[in-house]
């Protein structure tokens, strides 16, 4: 399954996710701080 590198523009925080995560933080926002998030913070490992 593919891997993201996902990096928080509010807070930082740096996660790695698979695709649901990554489906899930775009919907919701930063898991650790709620911040709006866009494809652009996530980077293909």
């Amino acid at each position: 399954m593919t891997e993201y590198e996902f990096i928080c523009p509010e807070c930082d925080q740096q996660i790695d996710v698979n695709v649901p995560v990554r489906e899930a933080t775009l919907s919701h926002g930063c898991p650790v701080c709620g911040a709006s998030v866009s494809s652009e913070h996530f980077v293909e490992q």
